[in-house]
């Protein structure tokens, strides 16, 4: 079942069940899906894309989250909280930070990187090979301290 198809049965569900916080993540989520078929060239919208379309609003949901702790509003803290809770469900498994540095360290080995200057070598690899299982940011953060 395509993402899409699988949007909107968990948007009716939604609907039935009165939850909020899963109705406005399935909305989100299917608004920025029909965004990217109407800005895109191509009417398929393919796997990747979905990860990525998925990872980009878990990204905005965890800045807002920050944004909100610093301004003690915990209201919206815990809205933003069920909405990243709800669209996290849709990703993939998520490596650990453990399991990132294990693979970024094989990386590293393979491509001799030894220090910063490096660290261009190793985050285009990285990034390829688990870019649907990490975060961008987590990765470039464990490459930075294992080549420093």
């Amino acid at each position: 079942m395509s993402l899409s198809n699988k949007i909107n049965e968990d948007l009716k569900f939604a609907m039935k069940a009165k939850n909020q916080g899963a109705l406005r993540a399935t909305r989100a989520i299917k608004s920025a899906i029909l965004l990217f078929k109407t800005q895109g060239k191509e009417n398929e919208i393919t796997e990747n894309d979905e990860v990525q379309i998925l990872q980009r609003l878990a990204k905005q949901r965890r800045e807002s989250i920050e944004i909100y702790k610093r301004q003690n509003r915990a209201d919206l803290v815990q809205i933003e909280m069920e909405e990243l809770e709800v669209i996290t469900s849709y990703l993939p498994k998520q490596l650990s930070a453990a399991e990132i540095e294990e693979k970024v360290s094989e990386i590293i080995h393979e491509t001799e990187a030894n220090s910063m200057a490096d660290m261009g070598k190793v985050m285009p690899l990285a990034m390829k090979k688990f870019s649907s299982q990490a975060d961008g940011k987590t990765i470039s953060e464990i490459v930075k301290r294992l080549l420093s």
